[in-house]
């Protein structure tokens, strides 16, 4: 019984940080230069999410990318490397990805 508590505790847990996404996303700043819909600085989560739609393993390059910057794909700014883990990269990866 105890068990199942706890896997069911994990399940929510997991379930809360996805949702989370877009509170995540403005906790670790990065609505300052994205939004959903439009470009600010870089590009729209929904464009990188219409660029990479096709691309296999796209959530884990995007994932490294978060979390270790990246620079050229989408013009002369570069994005820099972002203070997240790798649990918040993943989660603000798949999140973004979602954006249709």
């Amino acid at each position: 019984m105890q068990k199942m508590i706890l896997i069911a505790g994990a399940f929510l847990l997991m379930a809360g940080a996805a949702q989370a996404s877009p509170d995540l996303a403005k906790a670790k700043n990065c609505m300052t230069c994205h939004t959903v819909d439009k470009k600010i600085v870089g590009p729209a989560y929904k464009d990188i999410a219409a660029k990479r739609a096709a691309e296999k393993g796209a959530e884990a390059a995007l994932t490294a990318k978060i979390k270790n910057g990246s620079q050229g794909e989408w013009g002369q700014v570069p994005m820099p490397a972002n203070n997240v883990t790798d649990a918040e990269a993943a989660t603000l990866a798949k999140w973004v990805l979602s954006q249709k």
